[in-house]
This record gives C-alpha cells, sequence and structure tokens, in this order.
C-alpha cells in the first residue's frame, strides 16, 4: 500500500461534517435503544444479537452489489484484529457498567478520540496532528468532562472504591480498543478495502466473542419480549449496526480519520439530549457549556491550516 494511496484522503467537508452529525446522532439514541431492550435480554447477549444479526445484512448487501468480501487480499489478518478489537470494546463497556456509573464510563470511554488522534499520527500517514488540533481534542475532551462532571464526582455503582477503579480501568480499556480498531483500519491493508468488507470482519467476530460470552454469563436468554423491545433491537441492529457503520467506514476510506473521530465527542451529548426528550431525565445548565466546549474543539480540530506567504522581495 502506498503512502500516496494513504495520504490523499482530505479534511471534512460539508457533506462529510453533515453525516457526522447524523452518525453521533445515531449512534446516541442507540443508548436510550438499549436500555429499552435490558427489559428483555442481558446486554452482552443484546450486543451478540445485534453483531449477529447486522452481519447477515452487511453480506446481503455485498452480495447484492457484488461486492467480494472472500478475496485473497491481504486484509485477513488486520480484519481478524480489528474484529477483536470491535468486540473487546463492548466487552468493556457492559462489564465496566456493573462497577462503575454511566457517567463515569462516559467520560472515560471517551477519551476514544485522543488515543485515536495519538495512534494514527503515529502510524499513519497522512494523520499528523498540529499544536492546534491537540488543543481542540483538550478542549472537546473538557466538555465531555464537564458534561458529566455530577455523576463522575459520584461513587462508583456498589460503592467499592476497588470495584469503581476497576470499572473506570475498564472505560479507559473500551476507550483504547475503540481507538486500536481505527488506528488498524486506517494503518493497514484495510484501508484500500471496502466498507462492507471491513465491517464484515468486526460485526461476524464480535458477533461469535458477544454470544459466546453471554452463553458463559448465562445470559443467552431472553426474558420478556416487548414490541418496544424488538423495535429497539432492530434500530441497533439496521440502522445502528448496519447502515451507520457502513457510512463511518466509507467515510474512513475518503476523509482524514482524526478529524472524523473528534465528532464522536458529540455522541454522549445527543444520548443525555434524547434521555431528556424520550425518557424525561433531566440535565443540569452546565450541559449547554459543555455543548459548546465540544464544539469550539471540533472546530479547533478542522480548522483549515493557514498557510504564510513568504515575500521574498
Amino acid at each position: 500500500m502506498s503512502t500516496a494511496t494513504l495520504s490523499a484522503r482530505r479534511a471534512p467537508d460539508g457533506f462529510a461534517i453533515l453525516l457526522m452529525i447524523m452518525l453521533c446522532a445515531i449512534w446516541g439514541l442507540q443508548q436510550v435503544a438499549i436500555k429499552s431492550t435490558n427489559v428483555a435480554l442481558a446486554p452482552v447477549f443484546q450486543a451478540g444479537l445485534r453483531s449477529a444479526i447486522a452481519t447477515l445484512l452487511v453480506w446481503g448487501w455485498a452480495r447484492s452489489r457484488g461486492t467480494p468480501l472472500f478475496n485473497n487480499d491481504g486484509t485477513l489478518g488486520a480484519g481478524l484484529i480489528a474484529g477483536v478489537l470491535f468486540a473487546a470494546e463492548f466487552v468493556c463497556i457492559f462489564i465496566g457498567l456493573s462497577l462503575t456509573s454511566a457517567s463515569r464510563m462516559a467520560v472515560f470511554l471517551y477519551t476514544a478520540p485522543c488515543f485515536t488522534a495519538l495512534g494514527l499520527h503515529l502510524f499513519a500517514d497522512g494523520e499528523r496532528m498540529r499544536r492546534m488540533q491537540w488543543i481542540g481534542i483538550a478542549i472537546a475532551f473538557a466538555g465531555i468532562a464537564l458534561a458529566f462532571a455530577d455523576g463522575f464526582a459520584r461513587p462508583a455503582n456498589h460503592g467499592s472504591t476497588l470495584a469503581g477503579l476497576a470499572g473506570d480501568a475498564l472505560g479507559v480499556l473500551g476507550g483504547i480498543a475503540w481507538a486500536a480498531t481505527t488506528v488498524v483500519i486506517r494503518s493497514t491493508r484495510l484501508a484500500q478495502s471496502s466498507a462492507s468488507k471491513t465491517l464484515l470482519y468486526q460485526l461476524a467476530v464480535s458477533a461469535v466473542v458477544l454470544l459466546m460470552l453471554a452463553a458463559m454469563l448465562g445470559e443467552a436468554r431472553v426474558d420478556t419480549v416487548t414490541p418496544l423491545a424488538v423495535a429497539s433491537l432492530a434500530y441497533q441492529a439496521v440502522i445502528v449496526a448496519f447502515v451507520s457503520y457502513l457510512v463511518w467506514f466509507w467515510l474512513l476510506t475518503r476523509y482524514i480519520a482524526s478529524r472524523l473521530s473528534v465528532f464522536s465527542f458529540l455522541t454522549p451529548l445527543f444520548g443525555v439530549t434524547f434521555g431528556v426528550l424520550l425518557l424525561g431525565e433531566s440535565f443540569s445548565g452546565r450541559f449547554l457549556a459543555a455543548a459548546v466546549l465540544v464544539l469550539v474543539g471540533i472546530a479547533f480540530v478542522n480548522a483549515p491550516v493557514r498557510r504564510t506567504r513568504r515575500n521574498d522581495a
């Protein structure tokens, strides 16, 4: 894979920015969908079913478009690694949520764009970050910390300091796994693969890992079937895991990944907003200030490079 191929990706334009905002809204609404499905399916089993259903959808989509999925293009090793990392992210999130609060998990999980920027800066051509962009990432992360400051200041769910620290650590590990997945996709042969094939690796591997883990934990069962739970699982499988992830990986083939990933700071803000609108949850006044910080940080990261002209006269 040539350096020229990797470096050809460009900064997000208006179309990419609009798509990223839509994706973050979809991912934010997913938090509400997961809560709605928890009454019927245990979280890990829920995540495994979602991946399994989406795997079939991606396979059918690729077949209908004639996209090759099983050709020997040298992506198998990187694809399996990306799939394991994708599954590890969800394992860390779901187990971590049983040890620490959702607010603390949100703060630690959304270290992911920071790790993504660092990993791409080190390992991917055309992804080096300038000082202003690092400042932007720091500002956006500060916004996330401010948004969830109330919950972050409280102890973990079970009141155990050790358990809380373990949950926080799993949040960071989940963020690292999320970031590492993007870095693997961007810096290996997967960067030249189709979005369908890249997504299929992750969904198929994560479906196997998560369903096996659910069986080991005794969670592979259906407790209560309700229309809302079915609709919520369908939303996760079809809209999130199939449609939105396909769009995300398509964007990664055309735009600078580090500048795209910073938009994911919007996801927990959308999650809180949908929680207020759909679940009757509340938020503090500092949430608006936090949203402004996130937007400012995103603007810093995606600000155009100023080129000074030298006057040699």
